[in-house]
């Protein structure tokens, strides 16, 4: 009978094993940021349907009133996202417009250029702004990205 010799027993080195986790670990690195950027893009969809949302309950809203109206609760909205990524708020109204501003909460906040999203309507014009803060001072190819337009 024939004893094995260190070299015809198979399997994995550390060596080998070592270049397996490192390969894991550079395609994975490489992956996550795209994964979060994809997940950011799709919570930004949700924050926009809930301002188109709340643009057709406004209109809904002045057709019975005289003015749009002045907060989410008057006009019968949350005012949060259904996942509750964004919180909404009216913070304009009169006889002819609105504004309506989505401010990401969350695990959203890490989307640092669209975190805040604005939706001004004044009579037939519908303006949409976005920005890292408050100020809304994306520039356009920027707020286009973050409302995908």
């Amino acid at each position: 009978m024939k004893h094995p010799t260190s070299r015809s027993c198979t399997g994995f080195t550390l060596v080998e094993m070592m270049c397996a986790v490192a390969i894991a670990g550079v395609v994975s690195s490489l992956a996550v940021p795209g994964y979060q950027s994809a997940m950011q893009k799709t919570r930004r969809c949700e924050a926009q349907v809930a301002l188109l949302q709340a643009q057709m309950v406004q209109e809904r809203f002045r057709a019975d009133h005289a003015i749009y109206g002045s907060s989410l609760t008057e006009i019968g909205l949350p005012a949060t996202t259904p996942s509750g990524y964004y919180a909404l708020s009216v913070t304009d109204h009169s006889k002819s417009g609105y504004e309506i501003q989505a401010a990401a909460m969350a695990v959203q906040s890490a989307d640092i250029q669209c975190r805040h999203l604005r939706m001004t309507v004044d009579g037939y014009n519908i303006a949409y702004a976005s920005g890292a803060d408050t100020s809304f001072s994306n520039p356009i190819a920027v707020n286009k990205k973050c409302w995908a337009q």
